[in-house]
């Protein structure tokens, strides 16, 4: 289930066009992938493991070359102008690499230096407090909490000003707490204007934070949605009836509506899609009344991202 989901010229930032990746060994981790990222957004690629999500940041980002296809960041070629495409990049890997005895301000400066550009003291300043990290500006790094080194990361990420930034799995073994932290410092640099693209196992971080969502799965990209769009066609709703007296079965007259009995008989239970005709509750409740079956309480619930995300890669 393909969306043509794609932005316009003006709103694209990044361009993925026909890209393909195979190994040396044969192996194949990504086959035609075509994708295209709007400028401010907060975009999410869930897959398994496996599915190519690192390979395709890497080749989004300039680390590995593609075996097909290209990549525009901003409008520059990922591989024939690198230089001016890279600066445009942040990226914030799955592994903690940093330089374990340099203090803070030394790693962070010298990742901005490392892409040209001046010395800005003031600018550097501002994200290491935006990141909780001002003081421990002179720590060494390899005296941090797991938490905070990866505060450090995104900072140098962060250094040269890019207008993309990749997140790779940021709130891998982070607490809870700073979890949500991080997910408001995402928030402020899309507001700045910064789009991220981040991958993540959490899905519940997609759900709170993401505008789109692509799925990839075995090389391929099988679904690239807006959000709210997304849980409005795939959602599933149940509306659950828990009934004053229990039932053996449905009543024949309500065969029509597929009900599932539940609780040893004291609930029914209704699953319908979310694009359903909104008077079909109404209905329901009407026959329900109609065919003498009483009830004390109702409530209805929506399937997560999550479920929406096992049910897509099953079918695939």
């Amino acid at each position: 289930m393909k969306a043509n989901n794609t932005p316009s010229a003006q709103d694209a930032i990044v361009v993925v066009a026909g890209v393909s990746k195979t190994y040396a060994s044969g192996f194949q981790a990504l086959k035609t992938i075509d994708l295209t990222l709007r400028r401010g957004e907060i975009f999410a690629l869930l897959g398994p493991n496996g599915a190519g999500k690192t390979t395709l940041i890497s080749i989004i980002c300039g680390i590995v070359n593609p075996s097909g296809g290209s990549v525009l960041a901003d409008g520059h070629d990922i591989v024939r102008d690198y230089r001016a495409a890279r600066t445009k990049i942040g990226l914030v890997p799955q592994e903690l690499s940093t330089d374990a005895f340099e203090t803070v301000w030394a790693t962070v400066s010298f990742s901005r230096g490392l892409f040209g550009k001046p010395p800005n003291p003031a600018f550097l300043e501002k994200i290491l407090r935006d990141l909780s990290l001002w003081d421990k500006r002179d720590s060494k790094i390899n005296a941090l909490s797991g938490g905070m080194k990866r505060r450090v990361m995104i900072a140098k990420a962060l250094s040269h000003e890019p207008r993309i930034l990749f997140l790779d799995e940021p709130t891998a073994g982070v607490d809870v707490e700073l979890r949500r932290d991080m997910w408001e410092m995402v928030r402020s640099l899309r507001e700045s204007g910064v789009t991220i693209i981040l991958t993540t196992h959490y899905i519940e971080e997609a759900e709170e934070m993401a505008d789109r969502i692509g799925v990839i799965n075995k090389g391929e990209i099988i679904l690239v949605e807006d959000k709210a769009e997304l849980m409005r066609k795939l959602g599933k709703k149940q509306l659950t009836l828990t009934l004053q007296h229990p039932l053996e079965r449905v009543p024949q007259a309500l065969d029509t509506y597929r009900l599932d009995i539940a609780d040893n008989g004291n609930q029914l239970i209704y699953t319908f899609d979310a694009k359903d005709d909104p008077e079909i509750l109404a209905r329901l409740l009407h026959d329900v009344g109609e065919a003498g079956v009483g009830f004390r309480d109702l409530q209805t619930s929506q399937s997560s991202l999550e479920d929406i995300f096992v049910s897509l890669v099953g079918t695939h």
